[in-house]
């Protein structure tokens, strides 16, 4: 699940997926409608992979709290709809994330999460598979580390001047 292009703009309902940045903004296309929208720099715009849920012992991604909910329906929409008693919804939501921290994190946010969900479930974003390793951090600073040098020495060998043959004149004595 790749949630690095899915927006939630305030004011606007439902989520959207990034489609072209431009100088004073932003192109994206609601998953609801399939509308395309401009969006200015003065928007409030938020990165659902850059959401986190509120934990007792830490912050937990949104995708992770997706994942989860992914599992636990086995890819398909949610059993509970968003618009259920705040009740059901708390009860559902800690199936899914035994440890939320109930004192910030509201209903509303639970309510939100869920209709997120089954929006990015509808259009098939939503999997249960864990996402593929990447490198480590190590070796992401190693590779980096490598195309630096490897720039540098291709600078210095292009800057290298060529030793060019001067013709000197001597004196006879």
């Amino acid at each position: 699940m790749n949630l690095e292009k899915i927006l939630s703009i305030s004011g606007k309902p439902g989520l959207y997926l990034l489609k072209v940045q431009t100088r004073t903004g932003f192109v994206a296309e609601s998953l609801l409608d399939g509308k395309k929208v401009t969006v200015g720099l003065r928007s409030n715009v938020s990165l659902l992979s850059e959401i986190s849920i509120y934990t007792n012992s830490a912050e937990k991604p949104l995708t992770e709290v997706m994942r989860n909910i992914a599992v636990k329906e086995d890819n398909g929409p949610t059993a509970i709809s968003h618009k259920e008693d705040n009740g059901k919804l708390i009860a559902y939501f800690q199936e899914i994330l035994p440890d939320y921290d109930a004192d910030r994190v509201y209903p509303s946010d639970i309510k939100k999460v869920l209709n997120w969900y089954n929006m990015l479930q509808s259009n098939g974003l939503v999997s249960k598979e864990e996402p593929k390793t990447e490198a480590t951090d190590n070796d992401k600073e190693k590779q980096v580390e490598e195309a630096v040098s490897d720039s540098i020495e291709e600078k210095v060998v292009a800057e290298k001047p060529k030793a060019t043959a001067k013709k000197t004149k001597t004196k006879k004595e």
